[in-house]
């Protein structure tokens, strides 16, 4: 767990979302055991049933939070960015979690101590604010596990990079396609395939593992409905953070309730043919 710490004389969060709607007394209390630190490609920040001995807030960057299986596979089960932080487990009372924990992108984050975050957590607006984005969390994985089941690779791609863009906010960024066929569930040669057809479209620029957007407007047109399903749940829960684009429309849902019973299910949108290997692709 390399993480280097940055020793520089203003160290209060100015992109965190979370830290930046504390109010001026909770947040100036926190400052003190604030620690800002780098995290480069790879670093861990939790490990399997290792004690959680900080709280993260990244200011840019994403981290991405993964299920473990026996025989070394990892699925990507949400990410993390400026609009939230990493240590859910001790705001509710546990103490490590079962998967990991590693910067999917590099950026800069703040930490605080395990058991200063908890004392802080557990009162005023702070606690408020844990609570809601311990649901709008909730909501991401949801949906991220109905779009890994029921949507094209192509939309899934364009998902992904969106919320990336969101939380960098720039237009290029790290990102092999190795790490990209993980984090999607799918093999490299599939993952090359559609960087490659994004790219010819110029939707994307993307060489030697460095990804630059080139069309937002495309990217959000490719996607499926749950980046803006996961997004206008954030915004409903904790307000607008920085970088989050305007995207409304995809996530009107309809009605899936008549006279007390539920519909959903009813006339869905059937699954592509072949979009059930992606786990083995």
């Amino acid at each position: 767990m390399i993480q280097r710490i940055m020793a520089v004389p203003q160290h209060r969060p100015q992109r965190n979302h979370l830290l930046t709607l504390l109010p001026e007394d909770e947040l100036n209390a926190l400052l003190p055991d604030l620690e800002r630190v780098e995290l480069e490609v790879r670093d861990l920040v939790y490990d399997v049933n290792v004690p959680i001995e900080y709280a993260y807030f990244p200011e840019d960057g994403v981290v991405s939070m993964v299920g473990l299986m026996s025989d070394g596979t990892a699925v990507e089960v949400a990410t993390v960015g400026n609009e939230g932080m990493l240590g859910l487990p001790v705001f509710l009372g546990a103490d490590s979690i079962l998967g990991q924990a590693f910067s999917q992108v590099a950026g800069v984050a703040f930490r605080l101590r395990a058991d200063v975050f908890r004392r802080a957590a557990a009162t005023g607006r702070f606690q408020q604010l844990m609570q809601r984005y311990t649901q709008a969390i909730f909501t991401q994985v949801a949906q991220n596990t109905a779009c890994n089941r029921l949507h094209l690779t192509e939309e899934r791609f364009a998902r992904w990079l969106l919320m990336t863009h969101d939380r960098v906010a720039r237009d290029e960024f790290q990102l092999t396609q190795d790490f990209l066929s993980q984090m999607l569930g799918v093999r490299r040669a599939t993952v090359s395939q559609i960087a490659a057809q994004a790219q010819k479209d110029g939707v994307i620029e993307y060489s030697r593992g460095r990804m630059r957007i080139l069309d937002r407007s495309a990217l959000e047109a490719g996607s499926c409905e749950c980046y803006a399903i996961i997004r206008t749940e954030f915004e409903r829960l904790l307000g607008k953070p920085q970088g989050m684009s305007e995207l409304r429309r995809k996530a009107q849902l309809p009605d899936h309730a008549a006279d007390g019973k539920s519909t959903a299910g009813d006339g869905a949108r059937q699954q592509p043919a072949g979009n059930d290997a992606h786990a083995s692709e």
